[in-house]
């Protein structure tokens, strides 16, 4: 499989979950988890470590992890916002990706995880330097890439501009996340066409949140572009709770799988563990 054609899959189950309003039991989280783990997706965004008060439906994720059978083509990614967070991430050796959004505008950075975006840069720094020596790597979510609804100062330039700067720190992994669904094909494409090929030794995704109306477009304009990392969830739920529009969410991996194999994109889904999966998402979010 050429690298042209091969793409990644982050499935995002911490997405979906974390704005669920019910409680999702522990054995309950566990179970969903070892089935996707057997899907085939090359990561699974399978937990955070913040504050239970913040998001009490990850106050469980120390739990969750010790019950993950964990598959050797399957990478595990836990998100962090904080040194204090990354402490605890690194305490469990299985995990291969910690995942620190990093808001390019101030008001959801404030919203987001109680810090500017000079401290959260800070942190950033911190947590790289902490890092070092382990066989665990930081991937970058520049939330609010694609523009913010708080009248914030907003530059596509910045996408760049930012990338670059914390690429310098030694950071490889990125997601240009589009938070609350204002992202548009014209501005995707214009996006992924300036940093893809500036910056051919990084790995940077999409991590696209949609509404039914403009998945397939945005979609298309991510992948036309050659972005080949894409995150999504079963059944698209998840996306950001501050979303305007009640109909956003993540881009649904049903969904994405499909506009793949249209495009004659090889994977290794294992479509029976697949419906195995969804029939659980269908058990897990009523």
């Amino acid at each position: 499989m050429s690298n042209q054609n091969r793409v990644i899959i982050t499935e995002c189950p911490r997405d979906a979950m974390q704005g669920w309003p019910r409680l999702i039991a522990t054995e309950q989280k566990i179970r969903y988890l070892n089935v996707l783990m057997r899907v085939g997706f090359d990561v699974l965004d399978f937990g955070s470590f913040v504050s239970p008060k913040a998001v009490p439906q990850m106050a469980d994720t120390d739990e969750v992890l010790k019950g993950l059978e964990k598959r050797g083509g399957t990478q595990l990614l836990a998100i962090i916002v904080n040194e204090r967070g990354a402490e605890r991430a690194l305490a469990y050796p299985q995990i291969d990706l910690l995942g620190f959004p990093f808001s390019l505008s101030e008001t959801f950075q404030q919203r987001n995880a109680h810090q500017t975006m000079q401290q959260a840069l800070e942190q950033v720094k911190h947590i790289q330097a902490m890092l070092e020596g382990t066989q665990a790597q930081m991937l970058i979510y520049l939330s609010m890439g694609f523009g913010n609804p708080y009248g914030d100062p907003y530059h596509e330039d910045w996408v760049y501009a930012w990338i670059d700067r914390l690429a310098a720190l030694g950071i490889r992994y990125f997601a240009l996340a589009d938070t609350v669904a204002l992202a548009h094909p014209d501005l995707i494409r214009r996006i992924f066409q300036r940093v893809l090929p500036a910056f051919p030794e990084l790995h940077i995704g999409a991590h696209l949140h949609v509404t039914p109306h403009n998945w397939q477009q945005n979609l298309q304009a991510a992948f036309e572009s050659g972005c080949r990392r894409f995150d999504s969830a079963l059944g698209g739920y998840g996306g950001c709770p501050m979303a305007a529009d009640q109909l956003t969410g993540n881009l649904a991996t049903e969904q994405l799988i499909e506009y793949l194999k249209n495009q004659s994109v090889p994977l290794s889904i294992h479509q029976e563990w697949l419906q195995k999966a969804r029939q659980m998402v269908a058990e897990i979010f009523v």
